[in-house]
Order: structure tokens, then sequence, then C-alpha cells
């Protein structure tokens, strides 16, 4: 009997190759309210709006394997649209997909540049992490650089998405207007015409600590 091989491990958020982005079918359609975007062909049971009423980019998903780990070779640089909101949402480890509560909070990695700590809100496109694989998270992302700064997190609650914006030209055809670097909160007056790929939640009641700190704090809890 020839022995199971251990798994190759690959975040479970991470897009992989033959997942691809649907075509694009969008529309607009004017309400009194003002515009709001839509499929074509939009599902009658919610779930290209799995949340809030916001519209979820669209994206293939390859099949899983034993493990129920998606299969592909990985596109390290992307996250696929839903797995990251489904993790975001439940708050499960991006790699595992375990449930990531911690006796400390949750763990949430970040680039070492991606945060001004001096800032009055911090905000997060990254699913949090469990113990076991925080530190393979932050080797294995290259957005990371092996170097992140890690938040320990009491609270983190949802903040907005992240998308492209959408429009009518003068020829009232849908277009890009606008892919902003920055997340939009729940509530802002653009989030009906934002096609969302990312979901953002803010951090609050936080500590930044390091890799080696964390490990330490949470073995001497388990003691």
């Amino acid at each position: 009997m020839r022995a199971a091989t251990k798994p190759r491990l690959i975040p479970f958020i991470t897009q992989r190759e033959g997942e691809e982005a649907a075509p694009d079918n969008l529309i607009i359609v004017r309400h009194a309210s003002g515009p709001r975007l839509y499929y074509a062909d939009e599902d009658a049971k919610g779930r290209d709006r799995p949340l809030r009423g916001v519209l979820w980019a669209r994206c293939g998903f390859n099949s899983v394997d034993e493990h129920k780990m998606p299969t592909g070779e990985p596109q390290w640089k992307l996250m696929h649209p839903y797995r990251q909101m489904m993790m975001m949402q439940a708050m499960r480890c991006q790699v595992c997909t375990e449930p990531a509560r911690t006796p400390l909070g949750f763990i949430f990695i970040a680039g070492p540049k991606d945060h001004d700590l001096t800032q009055a809100t911090i905000t997060t496109n990254q699913p949090p992490v469990c113990p076991k694989h925080a530190r393979a998270a932050a080797a294995l992302c290259p957005h990371l650089e092996k170097n992140p700064m890690v938040f320990l997190a009491r609270s983190a609650p949802l903040y907005g998405v992240h998308g492209t914006l959408y429009g009518l030209n003068a020829d009232n055809k849908v277009h890009v207007v606008a892919q902003p670097d920055h997340a939009l909160p729940f509530g802002h007056p653009n989030v009906p015409t934002l096609l969302a790929s990312q979901l953002i939640r803010r951090l609050s009641s936080f500590q930044v600590v390091g890799l080696d700190e964390l490990t330490q704090e949470l073995t001497a809890l388990a003691a």
C-alpha cells in the first residue's frame, strides 16, 4: 500500500491556475435611489450578492482534492474573490480554513509597509490565520516579504469592500470608472455600482507583535 503524501501547503484563499474571472456581462439599472450594478444573468438565489447586497466578482472554481483544498498551480499574487470573502466573513484561517480565534484574539498579518500605525483606522483584506499557520503564511505570501506586520486583535468588525467601480459612458455602455486603491465602507454612495472582489475588516483593540513573541505568548497560555 502506498503511503499518503503530505499535501503541498498552499493557502485556501490563493487563486489557482484555471480559476478565471467570468465573462463581463454587467448592466446598470437606474433606480429612484440611484444607479445599481447587476449581472445580466444574476443568480435568483442571491449567490452573486453574498453579503449586505453587494455584487461580488465571479470567478471559476477548480475541483478540490481529498483534503478539500482547491487544485491547480497557485497564482501567488492573487486571492480568489469568493474564498477570500468566505474566510473573512467566517473569521477562519486563510491557509487551512479552521476557526482562527485564539485565547488572545485573532491573528492578522500584513506586509511590512502596508499600514501607518499613526492612522486612526487600520483595515485589512487579509483573512486571519490560525496559530499553526501564522509563520507559514508569512513565508508563503510574496507580499509579506517574510517579514510581516502581525496584529493581534480582540475585535475586527466588518468595514467594507474593495473592488472596481462601474458607470455608463456617453453611449450608455457599462465601463470601468475607477479602481480605487482603498476600501469603500459599507453605506458609501458608490457601493451600489461597485463589483467587489475583497471583503475588508477594521482592526480595533489590537496590539502589534512579532511572530516569536506571539508564539511565546500562545505557548505560555497553553502550558
